[in-house]
């Protein structure tokens, strides 16, 4: 594949772009997130970035459980056959 035929994810340097641009959307949204006045249902709701913090200790908490079920529910590689 040459240079013309990759697309712009592939090319040198868009990673890095994407990457920067995602950077700076989180540091937007974090910044947005100091101005607004927000209503929790419990005061921890109403710490600065919360709830990317939680979805963030979610997802980690969903990756461990995954590894610890595909030791309990993995097969070996010739199961089916």
């Amino acid at each position: 594949m040459d240079e013309k035929e990759k697309s712009r994810p592939d090319k040198p340097g868009n990673s890095k772009k994407i990457l920067m641009a995602l950077y700076a959307v989180c540091v937007l949204l974090l910044a947005v997130d100091l101005f607004l006045e927000k209503y929790g249902h419990f005061e921890v709701e109403e710490w600065i970035g919360f709830h990317a913090w939680y979805g963030f200790a979610a997802c980690v908490v969903f990756v461990l459980a995954a590894r610890g079920l595909r030791v309990i529910l993995g097969r070996k590689e010739d199961y089916y056959d």
